[in-house]
């Protein structure tokens, strides 16, 4: 079998750059071992403009947002489910100092408003009021296993562990088993820093873990923020997150952020709630929470698209169509992605 590329997973980052090359007209095979507790299959697929406590504007939202909203409006079309939902961030506010910090920032920004009603009196704890965000959400829980019944239904997948020993580089691209590739792009997420030719890049693994929980009676389709997020799911039915570990024994959820999750659950409801599920996964984010991209200084055949981190779902289409540019015409990464920052730093 012959294809251009050949790509290692299908997480987030995996399925929109498969999806770019193809739409692209390259020829693609995905290789992928299902693992149902994969950070991409755990997430919530929250899109939210802003970071941090002092609400400063995501890395590049402005250019990067208007792709996302393309690109998952046209997995809709192409795959008949729905992926992509608009959704107001209810932003429960827990000091003074940060409604007065709220307050500075709505000037002028078309992200960011003040509440005119509170819908969520009888449900929220709120002493502070709330502010309301313009985010989204990518439906993960559809895109990901419909993608991969159409690259199934298009022969472009095999599910399978890649066997790296198996790996053979030549002067045409890469052999593996009965598959010949001009690349192979590793979209393997936490399972690189087992890659030999990429695991000198400084990756900072976290355990996240989550709880999916039923609250009777409460029903809406904002996202609800305060120390934790409730993401809405189906009636009465939220996702709730996340925690970060840098330390941790297994990838197994632990007692102790079930405890974590559910004093903030207490914190911020004002009615009962039931436990339903608990999982956890492993995230990887590159040591300056930039993407990781580029193909390899010394094998040129092999490239990596990495390190989307909590901002996956909105930097995943943009940052695919550029590396997907790179791939197929040369045009160049921005340096802040580019994994030359990383062999650079270590020559030096």
């Amino acid at each position: 079998m012959n294809v251009d590329f050949l790509i290692i997973g299908q997480g987030i980052a995996g399925t929109l750059l498969s999806h770019t090359l193809l739409e692209a007209g390259a020829s693609v095979l995905v290789i992928d071992e299902y693992r149902p507790n994969s950070a991409s299959r755990i997430a919530a697929g929250v899109i939210n403009p802003v970071s941090g406590r002092r609400f400063t504007i995501s890395w590049l939202y402005d250019d990067i947002y208007p792709v996302a909203v393309k690109t998952y409006q046209h997995f809709e079309q192409l795959l008949g489910v729905p992926v992509f939902k608009d959704r107001n961030i209810w932003n429960v506010l827990p000091s003074e100092q940060l409604r007065d910090a709220f307050m500075e920032r709505t000037s002028g920004l078309a992200y960011m408003q003040v509440p005119e009603t509170d819908p969520y009196e009888q449900f929220l704890h709120q002493p502070f009021g709330a502010a309301v965000i313009k985010g989204a959400t990518v439906l993960l829980h559809n895109l990901l296993p419909a993608w991969r019944e159409y690259l199934k239904e298009h022969k472009s997948l095999r599910e399978e562990r890649i066997d790296l020993a198996a790996l053979k580089i030549n002067a045409d691209g890469i052999q593996y088993k009965d598959i010949s590739a001009g690349r192979i792009i590793f979209c393997e997420g936490a399972q690189t820093i087992s890659n030999p030719w990429f695991n000198q890049i400084p990756f900072l693994l976290n355990k996240g873990e989550v709880l999916r929980v039923r609250i009777p009676g409460f029903n809406t389709e904002d996202i609800i923020k305060r120390s934790i997020t409730l993401v809405p799911q189906s009636p009465e039915t939220y996702w709730v997150g996340s925690t970060f570990a840098w330390d941790y024994p297994d990838e197994m959820p632990t007692p102790e952020k079930r405890e974590y999750l559910e004093a903030g659950l207490q914190q911020l409801l004002k009615v009962p709630y039931e436990i339903l599920e608990q999982q956890a996964g492993v995230r990887p984010s590159g040591t300056d929470r930039r993407p990781i991209m580029g193909l390899h200084p010394e094998y040129p055949a092999l490239g990596i698209f990495n390190g989307l981190g909590t901002k996956g779902t909105s930097l995943a289409p943009a940052m695919a169509a550029q590396f997907a540019a790179y791939l197929l015409r040369n045009e160049p990464l921005q340096p802040e992605t580019d994994i030359k920052r990383f062999f650079n730093r270590r020559k030096g």
